[in-house]
C-alpha cells in the first residue's frame, strides 16, 4: 500500500499558475505510474495527466494539454502537477493516485485524500 499525500491547493486567479504535489509514503513510486485527477461539485472524476516509471512517458487530457505539466522527484519520492494559464473550469478536488502504467488513468490502485483548487477572481 502507498500512502498518498496531495498538497499545494488554494485560490488563485484566472490566468495564474499552481504547484501540486503528491507525495508518497509506504514504498518507492519510482518504478511506478502516477496520476492526477479531478473531481468538480456534481461532477464525475476525471482523469488529468500521469506520468510513467519513465519520465519521458506522460499523456494529459486534452482540456488541460499545454498548460499543465506533471514530473516526477524520485529522490523525494513525489510527483508534481505544475498548472498555469488556469480557468474557472479547472476548480475542482485534485487527487493523485498510482498504479501500472497500463491501469492507472482508468484503474489506479491507491488514491490520496485530495487538495482543493479553486480559480477565481
Amino acid at each position: 500500500q502507498v500512502l498518498l499525500v496531495e498538497s499545494g491547493g488554494g485560490l488563485v486567479q484566472p490566468g495564474g499558475s499552481l504547484r501540486l504535489s503528491c507525495a508518497a509514503t509506504g514504498r518507492t513510486i519510482s518504478t511506478i505510474a502516477v496520476a492526477w485527477f479531478r473531481q468538480a461539485p456534481g461532477k464525475e472524476r476525471e482523469f488529468v495527466a500521469a506520468v510513467g516509471w519513465s519520465a519521458a512517458l506522460t499523456t494529459y487530457t486534452d482540456s488541460v494539454k499545454g498548460r499543465f505539466t506533471i514530473s516526477r522527484d524520485n529522490p523525494n519520492n513525489t510527483v508534481y502537477l505544475d498548472m498555469s494559464s488556469l480557468k474557472p473550469e479547472d476548480t475542482a478536488i485534485y487527487y493523485c493516485a498510482v498504479g501500472s502504467w497500463a491501469n492507472v488513468r482508468t484503474t489506479p490502485r491507491d488514491w490520496g485524500r485530495g487538495t482543493q483548487v479553486t480559480v477565481s477572481s
